[in-house]
């Protein structure tokens, strides 16, 4: 941890008759400084900002669903965010863009942790560390640090108790000055005001693939054209879709983001369940300043449509590489759609034996969609899925432990390891853990939504 620069040690004291005989020669110096000081104002330094409340958190594990990541940043200090019983674990904030960075404050639960490191990051992959314990004593802790980040994770690596590590508040402080955002998202100066519920908004970034003219929104009955109308004020609605084509109305090449809108609230995401077909993200920016995104991530947008394709084919098992043929070149299926992974099909059983060991008895299109048996079992569907099912509980919640091994669903697999902070939804349980593309956020203000090629 870094101090103020200064000078250091102590000055070397003159001896009583140098000071004697400077004493004048001192007050007029003195005087002179002193008028300076007065016509020279001196630079004023804004006092830290908070600058993590209520953003995106996200954690290695929770204890349950009682303890989210989110608890540790909401600014209540009677709700926490607790972990697995085990090392190491993490939780992250996400400022929403690079910021400088001052200081954090940990206000730890009688769990805390005796070693851990205050890391920054500007992607969420390499972490930087500015700060670093094995002797803290919890209570709350206020760390001075020096550096920068869009992402501030509490990295701890020694428990100080039986227990998991168990935050009241993890607070990250800086100036509050920002690095520009880039250019896939545009200026939102222009983005009009609500009347409804939130302003949306819908980008073009085909990669010049087609015009605005042949980019389509879809939504309660309308139909336009980027070109036509940008925008869609939209009001309160349950369950909806709005849906995104290329080149027609109509079209082969779709795709769509899912939602439930109230008058004060945005609950959505964008979604892999059924099928890929056109690269999707969106912002949602709020009143209070919550700002995130979800969605495919930037590299996978600048690729060719076919680039995305091939890449998939090479990072699944052969079993998977029918997924991206099947529809191509408008969708790559989910396994559980295909029909060699259905009853009487060559991967029929690709699950069978893994589920049956911890005692599940389900079709292998079943575990793919979480559904029949496990429509009630979330957790076993997504321990199934990330091949998880083995491991003790504490762990089944670790995404360094997902997708490890076979069986699993490589499918997801592709789709997290091309998005925006690797959040997506690959299957219909994919929030567990809270590793979905879910956003749900109160007082939106406006949303964008990028369809890609």
């Amino acid at each position: 941890m870094q101090t103020s620069a200064g000078v250091s040690g102590t000055p070397g004291r003159p001896s009583s008759g140098a000071v004697r005989s400077r004493t004048a020669l001192g007050l007029v110096v003195v005087l002179i400084v002193a008028c300076f000081a007065a016509l020279t104002p001196s630079p004023a330094r804004a006092a830290d900002q908070l600058l993590s409340q209520g953003r995106p958190a996200t954690a290695s594990s929770t204890e349950n669903a009682s303890f989210p990541a989110s608890a540790a940043v909401d600014g209540d200090t009677g709700t926490r965010w607790s972990s697995a019983f085990a090392d190491p674990q993490w939780l992250r904030v996400d400022l929403g863009s690079t910021q400088q960075l001052t200081r954090v404050s940990l206000n730890w639960e009688a769990a805390y942790a005796t070693g851990y490191q205050i890391q920054t990051s500007t992607d969420a992959n390499t972490w930087t560390t500015v700060y670093s314990t094995t002797t803290s004593t919890g209570g709350t802790q206020n760390i001075n640090i020096t550096g920068s980040g869009r992402y501030v994770r509490v990295y701890g690596t020694a428990r100080a108790t039986p227990y998991g590590y168990s935050l009241w508040e993890f607070q990250v402080y800086g100036p509050g000055s920002t690095t520009p955002p880039d250019d896939f998202w545009g200026s939102t100066s222009d983005i009009p005001a609500a009347n409804n519920a939130v302003e949306v908004k819908i980008l073009n970034r085909t990669n010049g693939k087609y015009p605005d003219s042949q980019v389509y929104w879809s939504f309660n009955g309308q139909t336009h054209s980027i070109a036509e109308q940008p925008y869609l004020d939209m009001p309160a609605n349950s369950a909806g879709r709005m849906y995104f084509y290329l080149g027609s109305p109509n079209g082969p090449y779709y795709d769509f983001i899912e939602f439930t809108v109230g008058n004060n609230v945005f609950n959505g995401n964008t979604t892999r369940v059924d099928a890929f077909g056109l690269k999707l993200a969106m912002r949602l920016h709020s009143k209070d300043g919550y700002d995130t995104e979800v969605g495919e991530n930037r590299a996978t947008f600048a690729e060719d449509r076919a680039t995305t394709f091939q890449r998939f084919t090479d990072a699944v098992p052969s079993q998977f590489k029918v997924l991206a043929q099947t529809q191509a070149p408008y969708r790559i299926i989910a396994p559980g759609s295909d029909p060699s992974f259905r009853a009487g099909g060559a991967n029929a059983n690709y699950f069978t034996s893994y589920a049956q060991s911890v005692g599940v008895n389900a079709a292998t299109s079943d575990i793919f969609g979480c559904a029949a048996a496990l429509a009630a079992n979330p957790d076993m569907c997504a321990a199934l899925n990330r091949h998880v099912a083995t491991l003790p509980a504490s762990q089944q919640s670790d995404p360094a432990q997902f997708y490890k091994a076979a069986p699993a669903n490589y499918y997801a697999k592709f789709w997290h390891d091309n998005a925006i902070n690797q959040l997506a939804y690959g299957f219909p349980y994919d929030d567990v853990a809270g590793q979905s593309s879910f956003i749900s956020h109160a007082s939106p203000q406006w949303l964008l939504v990028a369809v890609g090629w």
